[in-house]
């Protein structure tokens, strides 16, 4: 995993708990919706990046490789 594909999830996590908490989110359903904004928060930041940078922000490295 590069250093921006662990931003990017960062990004998507801390999202996450802000948008639950925010909205004291409460059960399965109300935890799914911030879990679903979040991910349009981090995937509209990533396709961003890419666009500016002309460059894909994921890739094929993988830093658990099995033996």
């Amino acid at each position: 995993m590069t250093d921006l594909e662990l931003i990017f999830a960062m990004l998507g996590e801390a999202a996450t708990k802000e948008l639950a908490m925010s909205r004291n989110a409460q059960g399965f359903p109300a935890n799914a919706a911030a879990a679903k904004a979040r991910g349009k928060i981090a995937g509209d930041a990533r396709q961003e990046l890419e666009q500016e940078s002309g460059k894909p922000v994921i890739s094929q490295e993988n830093s658990h490789q099995l033996k």
